[in-house]
């Protein structure tokens, strides 16, 4: 296991059952302070969302760039939520971008509880900072081209965090990411990366976006357009390949693969 999955480990305390709030002030992130303190880290304020850092999280490739992840309170989060995909059981939380109508829906199920949309349609950013029983959720804005045109804030990178595990989708990138993005994103144990080649960014500028973050576990997504092993090849030797027979897999904190690993579940 990587140093930092341990050494956040061992910055967890313990803590009563979080409630779901919409704070005005953003929330301190365990993923940042520890990308941001290591190799000197001594102390990191977590939110009781972020507290625990045992049990399973399940992640399910329900199909395009749509994500299930289950928490080990039973939320449960559809990511790039168009309502075609993940909505059965139906989802406590979703996040959206508005690349294409396969990345959201303008008529959610008025059931879901929280709708996450990476943009704003009053104009400006986004900005989200959920907390929803055991889970974190805040997203790092990115543009986005629509229409031949880039459109500033148009997409989000949604990170959540929960049981000691920082979990990220990069939605529908259309641009490389600079320092002030890697420093809002922080540390991410997981990544969901878009593999298209086209639709979002060339698979050379996502395989240099997926070797900085150097995540445990790379999931692809967005796929297509693109057969896996053109982008499994690309990212060589450094990189461990994991074909699963299901759409699911549990992860936890201990369970992260020390050799950082793609792992392609069932789906297209």
């Amino acid at each position: 296991m990587r140093l930092m999955a341990l050494l956040a480990a061992a910055f967890a305390f313990s803590a009563g059952p979080a409630i779901a709030q919409q704070p005005q002030d953003p929330i301190p992130s365990s993923c940042i302070a520890m990308a941001e303190a290591l190799p000197r880290a001594t102390y990191v304020n977590l939110t009781p969302a972020q507290a625990r850092t045992d049990g399973d999280v399940t992640i399910t490739y329900a199909g395009h760039s749509t994500y299930v992840i289950e928490t080990p309170a039973g939320v449960r989060i559809a990511t790039d939520y168009s309502g075609v995909y993940g909505q059965s059981p139906l989802p406590r939380v979703v996040t959206m971008n508005k690349a294409h109508r396969t990345h959201y829906s303008d008529l959610p199920d008025a059931g879901i509880e929280y709708v996450l949309r990476g943009w704003n349609p009053d104009g400006g950013p986004a900005r989200h900072a959920l907390v929803v029983d055991d889970v974190y959720i805040r997203n790092v804005p990115t543009d986005i081209r629509r229409f031949d045109m880039m459109e500033k804030d148009g997409n989000s990178i949604f990170v959540f965090e929960v049981a000691g595990l920082c979990i990220g989708h990069l939605g529908h990138l259309h641009h490389g990411l600079e320092d002030a993005h890697y420093a809002a994103i922080g540390r991410l144990d997981i990544v969901m990366v878009p593999i298209d080649g086209g639709m979002t960014l060339s698979l050379p500028r996502m395989q240099e976006i997926t070797r900085r973050l150097y995540s445990s576990m790379v999931l692809p997504m967005h796929r297509h357009a693109t057969p896996i092993a053109e982008f499994t090849g690309a990212m060589g030797e450094a990189y461990a390949v994991d074909f699963r027979a299901g759409r699911s897999l549990t992860v936890s904190l201990r369970t992260l693969p020390s050799r950082p690993t793609i792992v392609v579940l069932d789906g297209v």
